[in-house]
């Protein structure tokens, strides 16, 4: 089920959500909604190449599972 979300956004940042959303033919709220989505998919999570590199890095997976053990028990440090 959607949900509603109140913005406030000043009169500058309105009017250019606003310009662009037209340019794209879409209401207002869907523009907002997909630039979040698109920010979030570009800078919040690594692609699948990036996660296939990842998962297939035996001394990191083992370093990373190493690291949460000893912050579980409380060894170690932020650096």
């Amino acid at each position: 089920m959607s949900k509603t979300v109140t913005l406030r956004l000043d009169d500058k940042n309105y009017a250019q959500f606003r310009k662009l959303a037209k340019q794209d033919n879409r209401p207002l709220s869907n523009f907002i909604e997909t630039a979040a989505l698109r920010y979030i998919e570009e800078h919040g999570f690594v692609d699948e190449y990036e996660m296939t590199e990842i998962m297939e890095n035996k001394e990191l997976n083992r370093s990373i599972v190493n690291g949460l053990r000893d912050s579980k028990s409380g060894q170690g440090r932020f650096v």
